[in-house]
């Protein structure tokens, strides 16, 4: 009898990012083929391709906390006027105490301003309790950019392989990032964090 043939090498698993936290359903594929770069089904040419960079998408916490007392203030203040006004107005108009459509009124303006605290509330915790992720971003010459999340040390590496898939006309890449889910980028922090040393009255950086 002949030697027996040895069982089938198996097939490589696939890329992934080491301990990124990922769940499976939230992963999504990245791939480099044919000169084209496709992230959860969007297709960017490599050429138009500008800029690849890692960074830190942190959520406006003190943002958040200063819109939410400035909400609170107003809230109070304009409840608080209206009541006056309805009680001076019932007042003047009666000569006569408040009244039954007063202190609806009153009610009507407990009821507005618990309810709009109530949501001033839940926004600010949804930005306070948000955490911060670590972010791919591509950039094209356009207004186009993917962002994908993961392990910072893989985004990086994934970074280098980009960038030199833009130069190898044949180059191929398939592996796995997280994918990004954010409800309103308004509450995140974007760009680029700048040392600006000496001069004056500078106000940032226009992109």
């Amino acid at each position: 009898m002949g030697t027996p043939a040895p069982p089938p090498t198996p097939p490589p698993p696939p890329s992934h990012p080491p301990h990124s936290g990922i769940a499976a359903s939230a992963a999504l594929p990245l791939v480099i083929s044919k000169r084209l770069l496709w992230v959860s089904g969007a297709a960017y040419p490599l050429e138009n391709i500008v800029r690849v960079y890692t960074f830190v998408l942190r959520p406006r916490k003190a943002d958040a906390v200063r819109v939410f007392v400035k909400r609170v203030v107003l809230t109070l203040l304009a409840a608080l006027a209206i009541g006056l006004v309805a009680f001076l107005g019932q007042v003047f108009a009666r000569g006569e105490g408040p009244g039954g459509f007063t202190a609806f009124l009153y009610q009507i303006s407990i009821l507005g301003v618990i309810g709009a605290l109530i949501w001033f509330t839940v926004d600010m915790l949804a930005v306070v309790t948000a955490s911060a992720h670590d972010v791919l971003a591509i950039e094209t010459n356009g207004r186009s950019t993917a962002m994908v999340s993961g392990d910072r040390r893989y985004l990086n590496e994934l970074v280098v392989r980009i960038a030199s898939a833009i130069d190898e006309p044949d180059a191929e890449l398939t592996v796995t990032v997280g994918a990004l889910t954010i409800s309103n980028p308004s509450n995140y922090y974007f760009g680029d964090a700048v040392n600006i040393y000496g001069g004056s009255g500078n106000t940032g950086v226009s992109k």
